[in-house]
């Protein structure tokens, strides 16, 4: 019974926990919050001369920043594991969807720094075959005219239209399917 008590309790806080730091990782991050701490230090600074620049005076603004400073490393660092875990998951999903992916790289942050550290070179010989190099130029050029025709063509969704992402080159693209 007390078992089932502590693990319901237990259950709760970290629900509750994960909604407050939510909220409030949220919260801090608002323009509002900056804008006010601003006040706060500006006050602080202009008490000064009251104060007469005192260890007192200085000590508020210390110990207030260290307290806040404290307690929102927790809660940031909550909402940061969580993010990172919820991209994992949509990656891991993207991968396992994606046919002639590798099933192997599921689950990559479970590896080792030096696992890591060598499939990342692996990756980085592999960029640096001929083929490779041929095979990522024509998908650059494939996508380039891919948006060169969107471009040519009226948009159907006028109020979707970002011209400062749509420029990609002064010079119109002319892709050619290199030779092998």
């Amino acid at each position: 019974m007390l078992s089932s008590i502590c693990a319901w309790y237990t259950k709760f806080m970290k629900n509750v926990f994960r909604i407050v730091a939510g909220r409030v990782s949220t919260w801090a991050g608002s323009a509002g919050v900056f804008l006010g701490a601003v006040l706060i230090v500006i006050m602080w600074a202009t008490t000064g001369p009251f104060f007469h620049f005192s260890d007192t005076w200085q000590l508020v603004i210390n110990t207030g920043t260290t307290i806040i400073t404290f307690l929102m490393v927790f809660l940031i660092q909550n909402t940061q594991n969580r993010d990172g875990k919820a991209v994992q998951i949509k990656l891991d999903e993207l991968i396992r969807a994606t046919k002639g992916a590798r099933q192997y790289y599921v689950g990559l942050e479970d590896l080792t720094d030096d696992e890591l550290s060598a499939l990342d070179q692996q990756f980085k010989d592999l960029a640096a075959q001929p083929s490779t190099a041929r095979a990522i130029k024509r998908l650059q050029e494939t996508i380039a005219l891919a948006h060169s025709e969107r471009k040519n063509q009226p948009s159907h969704m006028p109020h979707l239209q970002m011209p400062h992402l749509t420029k990609i080159s002064d010079e119109p693209s002319n892709p050619q399917t290199p030779q092998q």
